[in-house]
């Protein structure tokens, strides 16, 4: 094994292993990894007539829709309404490891709240933040979602959405290692889908992805994760006034709190021909 890693693109590495089977033969093959690299979130901003920028976040994400990424984070954690509000967004220098960072400027009139920015944000789970405080910050900048104005679901529907999220998995099928965040319609025809090695990560650039082209709010749209459904993403959801919430694995107790919380439809388990509704069901036609 004398071959360095080679990267091929922004998704992924080619890196030589030795691959050993059950009987220990062993057998020099060539790997595909999916690639992990950090992301500074900066914002821009007129601050007593003067530019400014300040630091937002550290994510370790995938590179690729990182406009995307940084637009819906700030949209989902309450700090952007509207895409009218950037001026621009762009990557900071034009060496690749400025690649790394990357800045959305306001309009000279946006106001910054300073102290929103300052404060260490819900979403991670290791803040010591209890959940009736998490729910509580939720609720500042998000509303109940009203189920009378939303489409019903059928269950047939909800059961073939594994497998469409599967079959628009192309990085996953190369490397096995991201999480993928989709939306799809009522008909369950698949709008958009977004991969990352981090779940929230997928959603932000999922949620950025309409918040760009000033599709939000989402009140007509399901939202399908591939792997568990965590607080964090309910509230990146809710944000959104996404109804349905669908995930292939295990909901949080959280998640469901923030379910209840703001009426939305969340299923777990969805997968095999089976699902559980863990709140909403009026949203689901059995």
């Amino acid at each position: 094994m004398t071959k360095a890693a080679i990267k091929t693109n922004g998704e992924n590495f080619i890196h030589e292993i030795r691959r050993v089977s059950e009987n220990n033969l062993t057998k020099i093959e060539n790997d595909t990894l999916a690639v992990e690299e950090p992301l500074e979130i900066r914002l821009g901003f007129s601050e007593n007539e003067k530019f400014a920028h300040k630091a937002i976040s550290i994510t370790m994400r995938t590179p690729g829709s990182d406009e995307e990424l940084a637009a819906g984070f700030l949209f989902t954690e309450g700090i952007l309404q509207s895409k009218n509000q950037i001026a621009r967004i762009k990557h900071c220098g034009k060496f690749p490891a400025s690649q790394n960072t990357i800045r959305v400027d306001l309009r000279e009139d946006v106001k910054v709240n300073l102290k929103k920015l300052e404060r260490n944000f819900y979403t991670t789970s290791s803040c010591g933040v209890c959940g009736k405080s998490s729910l509580a910050a939720l609720a500042t900048g998000a509303k109940k979602i009203n189920g009378k104005d939303y489409p019903k679901v059928s269950a047939e529907t909800i059961h073939l959405l594994p497998k469409k999220l599967r079959e628009a998995q192309f990085v996953f099928e190369r490397t096995g290692g991201l999480h993928a965040a989709a939306l799809f319609d009522a008909g369950g025809n698949l709008i958009d889908l977004k991969e990352d090695v981090g779940r929230h990560n997928a959603v932000d650039k999922l949620v950025g992805a309409q918040f760009l082209k000033d599709k939000l709010p989402l009140e007509n749209v399901i939202l399908f994760l591939s792997g568990r459904a965590g607080f964090e993403l309910l509230q990146k959801a809710v944000m959104a006034r996404i109804p349905i919430v669908c995930a292939v694995g295990a909901p949080s107790s959280l998640a469901v709190e923030a379910a209840r919380e703001f009426n939305v439809t969340l299923l777990g388990f969805v997968r095999d021909g089976r699902f559980n509704i863990y709140h909403g069901s009026e949203r689901i036609i059995c």
